[in-house]
């Protein structure tokens, strides 16, 4: 099972992507069953684009690095 700690080392290597834009990710809690629970904050919280961030950014990136995680989820 993956853990936090993993995880957000991970995000910790994608932050800067967001953080240029006025963004942020936060990490909520990860599953069991391989499912990454995140809040999207400052800018990214109400861009139009936010989904593809959460899609082809952020899970991408996440799904690629650890085979464990399944999907990621925004949650507010």
């Amino acid at each position: 099972m993956i853990t936090q700690e993993v995880i957000q080392e991970s995000l910790t290597k994608i932050r800067p992507y967001l953080l240029e834009d006025g963004g942020d990710v936060e990490l909520v809690r990860v599953t069991g069953d391989g499912i990454v629970e995140v809040r999207l904050t400052g800018s990214c919280q109400s861009c139009p684009m936010s989904i593809m961030t959460l899609r082809a950014g952020i899970e991408r990136a996440l799904m690629l690095a650890h085979h464990e995680v399944k999907r990621v989820e925004q949650v507010h």
